[in-house]
């Protein structure tokens, strides 16, 4: 009997994955014949194909045309109105009207916004696919708590010689706090609903350890996490900025190699399994990535709330795509965090509002609207 046995669970298998590559490699001539692919595209180049969806390449360019001109716009507006010209210009190095303010100001500061505003993105597709839940993003799953909890520890220990330190720290504690909802989420196996719930409840933990400090600390450096806490870009540029875009450009590989595993994560455990695929270790090395990304943008420009929740699900309605784009939800948390630190700047002037207040009170009604939507 096992001889048959181990025959028919071979045969299932091949069938399953024979349907598994007809619904996700389609040549581009038999597109039309299969329902949901008529928006596929395959490119080839001698032994190398890319399945392409076109809407999402399409939004994917829009969104980059939409966050160069946010770009511009925010080197040009602030208390002093720098035309566009002259921004060209002092980008160039053939103008010296404007360094103070475009080139050592306001560049690194955008700069900085996009690279946050990608790493966000990133962190909250990766972290919604594996869960399959638009409520969960990095901020729910105690990510944001656990870089504060380790940022006032840090600071009441006076463990933290300089300040330029604290963005190492709060990496080390976003991990960290990571790694622990996950060790105790774990029951022979990874439920998302449970990683989900588990995150909240360690999440509210770490927030009483901060709201503790804030009230049994001193003045100065109450005021010196609170800052830190609302989440804001004044003050901050390349030396935060160079760090951020080396971890990027170096998670890159593991970037392309989580598009591929969405598709099989996308499926149920008992087809990905049937197809070969290890689910476990493939959604372990996709929420370690996508805390990674999430923790060293907090620890770049301190929590900055719901773009991390909402860009994912924003570029998928968007592109109107069968999974979440990674490069999509990456223009769009970049166009948000640029977006939203203009209107900081140039909304109460010369005041300003930190950007993650901004954004936590336009995310706050859409969570909102996103739990009654799904009732």
């Amino acid at each position: 009997m096992r001889p048959a046995r181990i025959r028919g669970r071979t045969s299932v298998r091949t069938s399953v994955r024979a349907s598994a590559r007809a619904s996700t490699c389609l040549p581009t001539a038999a597109t039309a014949r299969y329902p949901g692919s008529a928006g596929l595209a395959v490119l080839r180049h001698r032994s190398l194909s890319l399945l392409l969806h076109r809407r999402s390449a399409a939004v994917a360019g829009a969104l980059l045309v939409l966050l160069g001109a946010v770009m511009l716009l925010s080197a040009c507006l602030g208390q002093t109105y720098v035309p566009p010209g002259e921004v060209w210009r002092t980008l160039r190095g053939t103008s010296g009207t404007y360094d103070l303010v475009v080139g050592e100001l306001r560049v690194p500061r955008i700069v900085l916004g996009a690279l946050v505003g990608a790493a966000l993105g990133l962190s909250g597709a990766l972290v919604q696919t594996v869960t399959r839940n638009p409520l969960a993003s990095p901020d729910v799953i105690g990510v944001g708590h656990g870089a504060a909890a380790a940022t006032v520890l840090a600071l009441a220990t006076g463990a933290v010689a300089s300040p330029g330190a604290l963005p190492a720290v709060s990496v080390a504690g976003g991990l960290a706090a990571a790694a622990l909802v996950y060790v105790l989420a774990w029951r022979h196996g990874m439920q998302p609903s449970r990683f989900v719930l588990t995150g909240v409840g360690v999440g509210v933990a770490l927030s009483a350890v901060v709201q503790l400090y804030l009230t049994e600390s001193e003045l100065d450096a109450a005021e010196q996490v609170k800052l830190w806490l609302a989440g804001s870009l004044n003050g901050r540029g390349w030396d935060q900025a160079g760090p951020l875009g080396w971890v990027l450009l170096v998670t890159a590989p593991a970037l392309v190699w989580a598009s591929r595993a969405q598709k099989q994560l996308g499926l149920d455990d008992d087809t990905a399994a049937a197809l070969g695929v290890r689910v476990r270790r493939a959604q372990l090395g996709v929420t370690g990535l996508g805390v990674v990304l999430a923790a060293c943008a907090t620890g770049a420009a301190g929590p900055i709330g719901f773009v991390a929740l909402t860009s994912p699900q924003l570029a998928r309605r968007l592109s109107r795509s069968p999974q979440l784009p990674l490069v999509s939800s990456a223009l769009t948390g970049a166009v948000v965090v640029v977006g939203a630190d203009l209107v900081a700047r140039t909304l109460v002037p010369p005041l300003e509002i930190p950007v993650g207040a901004l954004t936590s009170l336009v995310g706050g009604p859409y969570l909102l609207w996103l739990l009654g939507r799904r009732g």
